[in-house]
């Protein structure tokens, strides 16, 4: 069954740090790009990173850039996405998704088939 669990999500202050994981079943994220989206409640969902197939090339929607890191194990099969220095406007569910292809400035939702279930982040004091 192919299948794409996040993980890590939780409550964290505003500054502080979070790892999200995205665990596959199924197949291997080796052979795909995998791209990180968040929707907050009321508001569209957002692609905010991905890293592609091949060359571990990585993009950054400009809301996060500098501040989250993408990164993948191909031993474990596993994408996870760094999160430091969260903000309230960090807020969301954050889903993994595999796909055929990264733009420049982070996932658009059209290039990804297989998405997980979502992972709640709540960033507040």
């Amino acid at each position: 069954q192919v299948q794409l669990v996040e993980s890590g999500g939780g409550l964290v202050q505003p500054g502080g740090s979070l790892r999200l994981s995205c665990a596959a079943s199924g197949f291997s994220l080796y052979y795909y790009a995998v791209g990180w989206f968040r929707q907050a409640p009321g508001k569209e969902r957002e692609g905010v990173s991905c890293i592609r197939s091949n060359y571990n090339i990585t993009s950054y929607s400009d809301s996060v850039k500098g501040r989250f890191t993408i990164s993948r194990d191909n031993a474990l099969n596993i994408v996870y996405l760094q999160m430091n220095s969260v903000k309230a406007g960090d807020t969301a569910v954050y889903y993994c998704a595999a796909g055929a292809a990264c733009n420049s400035d982070g996932p658009l939702a059209r290039y990804f088939g297989t998405w997980g279930q979502g992972t709640s982040v709540t960033v507040s004091s």
